[in-house]
């Protein structure tokens, strides 16, 4: 499959399976935003600022998962402290959504300013709703396994390094060299 070839520059990985999860979940992630928001313009929802403003939050997701596919693809530092901002602050949003949703689903419908009947209407909200859940559960496992492929680069870079060094002067470079998540 074209879509699952993983190029490490000549290396090979010697964790392909985390790979293909991890490519697997952002691509359910791509599916899963893009159905809501279908089904949020099913609502009609255009002229309404919030209405908006939840397309645009299914919007920065997508491009959250396309960011996590290039950064797994290139294995890439630069990608991964954007991409793990960018899932942190989606998951949040995603599961206030569906706290909202699922709390109370005519009032929020009432705020969207849609022209659906009300009955319609909240159905559809909340199966856009249980979307919203299902993104929120896999941008963790993407975080997660985001996480444990940075860590698996930065293992094998350190396996790769000239030789090893006593253990207080090891450790403490080797938290300097940390890929932590805000360090672009």
């Amino acid at each position: 499959m074209g879509g699952l070839s993983i190029d490490n520059g000549g290396d090979s990985t010697s964790h392909p399976n985390t790979h293909r999860i991890f490519l697997f979940s952002n691509y359910f992630l791509l599916g899963a935003a893009s159905s809501c928001i279908f089904l949020t313009l099913s609502l009609r929802l255009i002229p309404s600022l919030i209405g908006f403003l939840l397309i645009l939050l299914h919007v920065i997701t997508i491009a959250g998962a396309v960011s996590g596919c290039a950064a797994a693809a290139r294995s890439s530092r630069k990608f991964y402290g954007a991409h793990m901002v960018a899932t942190v602050l989606t998951a949040i949003f995603q599961g206030s959504v569906s706290v909202l949703i699922f709390s109370r689903p005519s009032d929020f419908l009432t705020h969207l300013r849609s022209y659906v009947r009300e009955e319609d209407g909240v159905v559809i909200l909340k199966l856009a709703g249980g979307l919203c859940v299902v993104i929120f559960c896999l941008e963790w496992v993407v975080l997660t396994l985001a996480f444990f492929l940075n860590y698996y680069a930065y293992v094998e870079r350190g396996n790769s390094g000239s030789g090893m060094r006593s253990g207080k002067v090891q450790d403490e470079e080797d938290l300097k060299n940390w890929p932590w998540p805000f360090q672009v």
